[in-house]
């Protein structure tokens, strides 16, 4: 259970600095970062799988950077869902989509 919580702060904490650091993305603050984590969480845990298993091919195609348009599907989702986070554009969310990503790897790794 700790570790959830751990894993949820972090990607909470990811998803702030990412708002922060790029222009196209709109945030009301931390807590929101904390909603986003949450939401964002569960969507990969239910729809992820699914998505994967669909873009197979491209997933081997592309030797696995499809994984992040998956991922910036998921981050897509994620910004309908929750209110007081806008990301305003493909590429943005794109930008956002690597950046979580490769900061989650990086902590995974640490922590």
């Amino acid at each position: 259970m700790i570790d959830i919580l751990l894993q949820i702060l972090i990607l909470g904490f990811l998803v702030f600095i990412v708002a922060e650091c790029l222009p196209g993305i709109q945030l009301d603050g931390f807590g929101t970062a904390i909603k986003v984590a949450i939401v964002y969480s569960v969507i990969n845990f239910l729809l992820s799988w699914i998505l994967v298993m669909v873009a197979y091919p491209l997933i081997v195609i592309t030797l696995g950077l499809f994984l992040l348009v998956i991922n910036a599907i998921m981050l897509w989702i994620t910004d309908l869902i929750v209110e007081g986070f806008k990301i305003d554009n493909v590429v943005t969310t794109l930008k956002a989509s690597v950046l979580i990503s490769v900061g989650s790897w990086v902590l995974g790794v640490i922590f």
